[in-house]
């Protein structure tokens, strides 16, 4: 249990440290075209109240890749792109909830601890190539299911959102 607790703590530091890095450094305004608008408690916002990102932004930022097995997909499949926490890092993203919006106005609730406890992904490639809009694109959220047995879950699959283009942070 003492175990747990120092991991639980050590995570929570790290999504601090995180954070704070993020918050220090000024987001650039996007010149192509917006793909992913952060909204809600934000520390450095890039137009007016909001965080907006075209692809280029997203690219400067740290790329992470896994291969996983989806509900979605038959076989395995890469994904590559920034880590979630790097995203709402980028934004000074701070809150308990993230809801995820994509272009069909689907929905989900993510808690904002998943960003620091997994490596969430807000992938922008499959298979090293760009997501077209009719391939679950430009911009997928994407867990690293194979990684761990807790993660191969309906809970885990449903927090899962492509064709994302709104985070709303609570």
């Amino acid at each position: 249990m003492l175990e747990s607790l120092a991991k639980s703590l050590r995570l929570a530091a790290a999504l601090v440290l995180v954070l704070a890095a993020g918050a220090a450094a000024a987001l650039d305004k996007p010149n192509g075209d917006v793909i992913l608008t952060i909204s809600g408690k934000l520390a450095s916002p890039n137009a007016g109240q909001k965080a907006q990102f075209d692809m280029a932004m997203l690219e400067k930022l740290p790329q992470h890749s896994f291969t996983t097995q989806t509900p979605w997909h038959s076989g395995p499949t890469k994904f590559t792109g920034p880590l979630l926490r790097d995203v709402l890092a980028a934004a000074g993203a701070n809150g308990n909830k993230l809801v995820a919006v994509a272009l069909n106005d689907y929905k989900t609730d993510i808690p904002f601890s998943d960003a620091g406890r997994y490596d969430v992904i807000v992938a922008r490639l499959l298979n090293d190539k760009p997501m077209p809009v009719r391939e679950k694109g430009p911009l997928f959220i994407i867990y690293p299911f194979d990684s761990k047995a807790e993660l191969k879950a309906e809970t885990f699959y449903n927090r899962s959102a492509w064709q994302l283009n709104q985070l709303q942070v609570q």
